[in-house]
């Protein structure tokens, strides 16, 4: 298991998962709501950035590493996942919008071992329209995690309209890498019939 600086980074990210939980998970006495709004939107934009420094030092150092490359998606989806479940718990989010985004996840991550397993990984690496997806949902989930208005803006507003984004955008990709794997989807569906 490599310890370069970008996998020290995801390892980070996914200590920090325990933390963002324990925010919310705090006596009220102790810590208002408001005050886990802050330090809970803090930590999360914490493990954002550094799912952002370490794919940049990874490309910047050359110490990308399979390792590297398959523990960055896990910590990804970990954080979001604890995210949502968070915002679902504090009425934040809508159960099906965080099953969507969930789902797409999961599937999404069995649709890649699969075809790693088949030998054609490439064929569903990360696109475009997953960045843009996971841009609009990080975004809402800090918003939605944040809950007050910030420089006049209205948040949970704002983080309502885009996790609704994120989701369609979701779907979308999930469509997207579907139909990219279909060719392989048949043939191997052929092959066992």
């Amino acid at each position: 298991m490599p310890t370069n600086i970008p996998n020290q980074l995801t390892w980070f990210r996914i200590l920090l998962i325990p933390v963002f939980i324990a925010v919310f998970y705090v006596s009220d006495e102790t810590l208002s709501l408001h005050h886990k709004h802050l330090l809970g939107t803090f930590v999360f934009w914490l493990a954002s950035i550094t799912d952002w420094l370490d794919g940049y030092l990874a490309r910047a150092l050359n110490q990308s590493s399979a390792f590297g490359a398959f523990l960055d998606p896990v910590a990804d989806k970990l954080m979001v996942i604890a995210a949502l479940i968070i915002l679902l718990q504090l009425g934040h989010v809508d159960a099906i919008i965080a099953f969507i985004i969930i789902g797409r996840e999961l599937t999404i991550s069995a649709l890649r071992e699969w075809m790693a397993q088949l030998g054609n990984s490439k064929s569903v690496a990360v696109s475009l329209l997953g960045k843009i997806k996971t841009v609009f949902q990080m975004l809402a989930i800090l918003f939605l995690l944040y809950q007050e208005p910030l420089f006049g803006i209205p948040t949970r507003q704002v983080g309502t309209l885009l996790v609704y984004l994120a989701a369609v955008l979701t779907l979308w990709s999930m469509v997207y890498y579907l139909m990219l794997a279909r060719r392989q989807i048949l043939e191997k569906s052929r092959s066992q019939n």
